[in-house]
């Protein structure tokens, strides 16, 4: 193991490893119960508003912008702990979600399951109840 494969595994240095394009993917769980809510990713600045706010702030690659976490739907995220994974290429936020943290008003992100059917596979709603409208929050 080099020294800095030790320092990165084993040191007490946070030095998240973002990938080419400078981002590096966030799980999002809920702190009370361990559910997730949401796989999303964070620039340089994104982390560091999010450490120094504790409310969660991600970059949207399809917008190429920043965002706050419910700065529209007011749905929001106050972030309970962020743990970093063996490379740092990769962070775990446990979060008080407040309201839903799907973009499709659900809590989840998560909210359909694989399901084998014969020689394939298809999805099935679960947990899919919507916590608000999103045609009503995001006005187009």
């Amino acid at each position: 193991m080099s020294a800095h494969s030790h320092e990165i595994e084993e040191g007490l240095a946070f030095l998240p490893n973002f990938d080419a394009a400078g981002l590096v993917t966030v799980v999002a769980t809920d702190a009370a119960t361990g559910d997730v809510l949401m796989v999303a990713h964070m620039n340089d600045e994104a982390l560091r508003k999010t450490i120094a706010t504790g409310e969660a702030w991600y970059f949207s690659r399809s917008r190429k912008a920043l965002w706050r976490k419910g700065e529209t739907s007011g749905q929001t995220q106050r972030v309970v702990e962020i743990r970093t994974d063996c490379d740092q290429d990769a962070v775990w936020i446990r979060v008080e979600q407040i309201g839903a943290a799907c973009h499709t008003g659900r809590r989840s992100c998560f909210y359909r399951k694989v399901e084998v059917e014969g020689s394939g596979t298809r999805l099935v709603f679960t947990d899919a109840e919507r916590l608000f409208d999103p045609d009503a929050v995001y006005k187009k």
